[in-house]
């Protein structure tokens, strides 16, 4: 800023009555560079998710696994029901879909938790072109399985990109406007409905599943398009600044060196400042870890379980309708950050504990007499759920102090993943339980 202001002296001085070029183009071009950041975050979201929520969309296929003829892997889009259980009245597979959920998420777990230890060190790049090679491999790993372990495998690498990812773009978010939080998580929210969604529709048209995955290529190339090729360097006054946009955010593909650390960034930070700075957000992620456990043990626990004899749809179109609408209830709360804001998250979190405990009495007694009735309280929890994580990473980007929000952002990710894992680990045993329930 000194230079410009230097230079635009300079140039009065010897040209008299000339002037510094007007105002109107600069702030043409801010607002150009605003729009950019805005939907270059917005796509990082989309993109980001769309693998972690495929997987999750297509978990009850990947656990109905059947070889078919020739040399391809193939689960007939719309199979006829069958009780793989016949001692149970529900129609339950040998294993949970919570197993494709905790493979789906213990390994973004591990990132999440040693991600504030020394992530940091690693420049953005590099970590942005590993998330999208891992989201790229997940698809094709998978599409090209003869066997559940292998599938299962390919949805580690989606839980690698992910997690990777989310950790890497909530931190880089510090160097930007606050707004590009909203049109982060709007983004997400984005991928949770279009994956979903995409999933069941192509399945529901008749498309393989083999081939709806290799048909979803084109999201990590465009997870890499929007970092590298939209994205704009941070302005001067916004945290970090130009200097840090630089060395940090626009770091070479193959530079391994860690970023050069400005006086007030995270890189300084001891330990215990990392302490107290955690305790702070216990606020903001204990209520977070609840909605998420309680929401995720609703969708890999009971959305199996809760299978319907008396509609039109087969067993496997149930649960990708209850995924579809669940992102859908998702997408509409996390995009709604600008219209209705909200401090206190653990009323959700209490709300989505409820959800849970009437879902989980209806699975033992059947009491719901229609499809339509869970399929409304599924779209509400995707609601409670999206405005539980918008505004918890809202409400930290605005109470925490400039040097502490890069930190602030990654540690605070660990909030639903951990919830995910711990509603994984106990739907386990409770599909087990409920399976030999006669």
């Amino acid at each position: 800023m000194g230079g410009c202001a230097g230079s635009r002296r300079r140039l009065l001085d010897s040209e008299g009555e000339e002037t510094a070029p007007e105002p109107r183009p600069r702030l043409l071009d801010r607002q150009g560079a605003l729009w950019k950041n805005a939907m270059g975050f917005w796509l990082l979201g989309l993109c980001n998710n769309f693998s972690y929520v495929v997987m999750l969309s297509a978990a009850h296929d990947i656990l109905s696994h059947q070889r078919a003829s020739g040399n391809q892997s193939h689960v007939d889009p719309d199979p006829a029901p069958t009780t793989h259980n016949s001692s149970s009245r529900f129609d339950c597979n040998s294993v949970s879909t919570a197993a494709v959920l905790l493979a789906d998420i213990l390994p973004t777990l591990v990132i999440k938790l040693l991600a504030p230890l020394g992530l940091h060190l690693l420049p953005y790049s590099p970590r942005v072109l590993v998330s999208g090679i891992c989201s790229a491999g997940s698809f094709i790993l998978v599409a090209f399985s003869h066997s559940v372990g292998t599938s299962l495998c390919g949805v580690v690498l989606a839980s690698i990109s992910s997690g990777l990812g989310e950790v890497t773009f909530l931190s880089l978010t510090a160097f930007y406007p606050r707004a590009v939080i909203s049109w982060w998580s709007s983004g997400t929210g984005g991928a949770g409905l279009l994956g979903a969604l995409s999933y069941l529709g192509l399945t529901q048209a008749g498309l393989s599943p083999q081939h709806t995955l290799l048909s979803m290529l084109g999201i990590p190339a465009l997870l890499l398009a929007s970092y590298f090729f939209l994205l704009t360097s941070p302005e001067p006054q916004d945290p970090g600044g130009e200097e840090e946009a630089e060395t940090s955010a626009r770091q070479p593909l193959i530079n391994s060196e860690a970023p050069e650390a400005k006086p007030d960034s995270s890189l300084n930070l001891s330990l215990q400042e990392r302490w107290t700075v955690f305790k702070g957000l216990l606020w903001y992620i204990v209520p977070l870890v609840l909605v998420y456990f309680a929401e995720y043990f609703i969708n890999q626990g009971l959305f199996e379980l809760l299978f319907f004899r008396n509609t039109s749809l087969t067993h496997a179109q149930q649960y990708r309708w209850y995924q579809m609408l669940y992102q859908a209830g998702v997408f509409v709360s996390r995009s709604s950050l600008r219209c209705c804001r909200i401090r206190f998250t653990w009323v959700l979190a209490l709300l989505q504990c409820f959800n849970l405990a009437f879902l989980l009495v209806d699975v033992w007694l059947s009491f719901l007499p229609s499809i339509y009735l869970v399929f409304l309280i599924i779209l509400y929890e995707g609601l409670l759920g999206g405005a539980a994580y918008v505004n918890t990473f809202h409400n930290i980007a605005l109470e925490t102090s400039d040097e502490h929000r890069e930190f602030a952002m990654a540690a605070a990710c660990i909030s639903d993943t951990l919830g995910i894992s711990l509603s994984g680990l106990l739907a386990l045993p409770l599909h087990d339980f409920l399976c030999h329930l006669s």
